[in-house]
């Protein structure tokens, strides 16, 4: 069920005065007072400033809680703009689901308001690792819109799992294993049967496997949540979902891609021919001209020393 406010237009005025375009957030409520805020599907750009992804908003008594802070100073000024539409309380704690730059990069700017952040002591080790090849890809990406951004790191850090309660409302965050970064979480909302995932999911654009990512792992950190059956499903890219399509469009995809380049490596098959492994069944998928031999190799260099 979209909220009523998604068709109308976030204009989005930072202060420096840059404008984002009207469109990069796409407002749906998901179920009582939790939203999700989906971003576009396409490469990073100075309209949308880096959040090309999807993020969360939990709305309780005692304030808001975040998932994701945006992927730049300016990508969470326009996230806070469209908050500001839907709720009074203030954002009081930010949830870092992993290492990518729109996962944490937004991190000082909720801080300077008073926010407390919490992530995987995984994903704060990742996320200061590559600070500095995300921001100089950034600089690149946005120009401009990289202005104001400072690498920040968790107020709150934690192993494996970790309890949040406010307003009534009890968050378990969990980072089961490894997936699209080493730091991937989820958030699993129990009274609201909803799970926010992070980049353990991706809904209606093929997934990026990079040099950081498990994908056999990653089955596993999938496994983890959808045991817990739920209702709702905000996945880290695309619109929420249901669980089915989240199986469907990232399990399903990752099963079928390792199963193809096991077979390709067991045949005697090299890297080089990797990108030819048939991935055809997913090609409706956003970005898969883009991304699937990219992703056959990445997985080639992973499952050749497993």
């Amino acid at each position: 069920m979209k909220f009523p406010a998604s068709s109308l237009t976030l204009a989005i005025f930072l202060g420096s005065g840059l404008s984002a375009s009207a469109d990069v957030l796409d407002v749906q409520q998901v179920t009582d007072d939790i939203w999700a805020l989906v971003g576009p599907l396409e490469q990073r750009n100075p309209e949308n400033l880096g959040n090309n992804a999807t993020f969360g908003l939990i709305v309780t008594s005692e304030g808001a809680v975040l998932i994701d802070p945006g992927g730049s100073e300016r990508g969470a000024a326009m996230i806070d703009d469209a908050i500001k539409g839907l709720t009074d309380q203030p954002v009081r704690y930010v949830i870092n689901t992993g290492g990518q730059d729109h996962r944490w990069l937004g991190n000082s700017y909720w801080q300077a308001k008073g926010a407390q952040v919490i992530a995987a002591a995984e994903a704060v080790n990742d996320q200061n690792a590559r600070s500095s090849l995300q921001m100089t890809m950034l600089s690149q990406l946005i120009g401009d819109g990289l202005e104001g951004t400072t690498a920040s790191s968790a107020d709150i850090t934690f192993d494996a799992e970790y309890t949040l309660e406010i307003g009534g409302k009890t968050l378990e965050i969990s980072h089961p294993a490894s997936a699209h970064t080493p730091g991937d979480s989820f958030v699993w909302v129990s009274e609201a049967s909803t799970v926010f995932t992070g980049d353990i999911v991706y809904v209606g654009r093929i997934l990026g496997v990079i040099a950081y990512s498990n994908t056999a792992d990653w089955l596993d950190a999938f496994d983890a949540f959808a045991a817990l059956n739920p209702k709702h499903l905000v996945p880290g890219h695309g619109p929420a979902t249901t669980l089915n399509v989240a199986q469907a469009d990232t399990y399903d995809y990752l099963k079928n891609l390792r199963s193809q380049i096991g077979a390709h490596i067991d045949a005697g098959g090299d890297i080089i021919d990797s990108v030819n492994v048939d991935q055809s069944a997913f090609s409706y998928l956003d970005q898969f001209e883009a991304l699937a031999g990219r992703n056959a190799q990445a997985v080639f260099e992973q499952m050749e020393w497993e």
